[in-house]
C-alpha cells in the first residue's frame, strides 16, 4: 500500500546484541523503563541511562506527585524491576529528545564510559527520529532501536484509526522539520538558530 514506506521509515527495529549502555528517553510511561530492565537482566549492557526532567510548558513533572523528574519516575520503575542502583545512570536535566541526546551524551563523558555500542529502547512510533537525534550526537556508536508500543500505535495498525495516523503522520514531518537548524549548523550556516527543536508536548509524544 501506499503508506508502507511510511510505515518502513517511522517503525524501525534492529536486531540486538550487547552493547555498552541501554539508552531510556525520558517520559511519563513505565513501558520503555521496563524493556530496557529485562534487557539489563538479560545480559544486554552493564548500564541504563533514563533520561528526563519533564515537558518544559507544564514545568513541573505531572505523573505522579511522588517525583520531580521523568528520571526519578523511570528509576523507580527500573529498580522495581530488580536493577541495581549502581547500573542506573543519572540524567535529570532533558525537557525534550534532543536534549535526552546531548545530556546522555555529556553524561557519559563526564564517567569516562566509552560507547561503542547501545540499545535505544523508545516508543515504536518514535523511533526514528528518536534514532536520528542520538545517532547525530552519538556518530561513532552502533545505535541498535528497541521499541516499545505504546498508546496502541504499532506498524501494523497506525492507519486504522484517526488519532494514530496523526501521530504517526506528525513524526514523519518532523523528522524533516526539526533538522533544518542542526543540520546547517553542522556545514557553519552563517545565520542565527531561531530556537530549539518542539518541546515535549509539542513533539506530540510521551518522552
Amino acid at each position: 500500500m501506499f503508506y508502507d514506506c511510511i510505515t518502513d521509515f517511522i517503525f524501525l527495529e534492529d536486531e540486538l546484541k550487547e552493547a555498552d549502555v541501554i539508552f531510556v528517553p525520558g517520559g511519563d510511561y513505565p513501558d520503555s523503563a521496563k524493556r530496557a530492565a529485562a534487557l539489563f537482566h538479560e545480559g544486554y549492557a552493564p548500564y541504563i541511562l533514563p533520561s528526563g526532567r519533564y515537558a518544559k510548558p507544564v514545568g513541573r513533572f505531572t505523573k505522579d506527585p511522588r517525583f520531580e523528574t521523568e528520571w526519578e519516575y523511570l528509576k523507580d520503575i527500573l529498580t522495581a524491576c530488580g536493577v541495581p542502583a549502581g547500573a542506573i545512570l543519572k540524567e535529570d536535566r532533558a525537557t525534550y529528545t534532543w536534549e535526552n541526546a546531548i545530556f546522555s551524551r555529556k553524561v557519559l563523558q563526564e564517567k569516562g564510559i566509552a560507547v561503542h555500542s547501545a540499545i535505544l529502547v523508545c516508543q515504536a512510533f518514535h523511533a526514528r527520529r528518536c534514532r536520528m537525534y542520538y545517532e547525530e550526537q552519538f556518530p561513532d556508536t552502533d545505535l541498535m532501536v528497541c521499541p516499545v508500543v505504546t498508546k496502541g500505535i504499532s506498524r501494523d495498525s497506525w492507519y486504522l484509526d484517526a488519532e494514530k495516523i496523526d501521530v504517526v503522520l506528525g513524526e514523519a514531518e518532523r523528522c524533516a522539520g526539526q533538522f533544518h537548524e542542526i543540520m546547517k549548523a553542522k556545514i557553519g550556516h552563517p545565520e542565527p538558530l531561531s530556537g530549539p527543536p518542539l518541546t515535549r508536548s509539542e513533539e506530540a509524544h510521551s518522552g
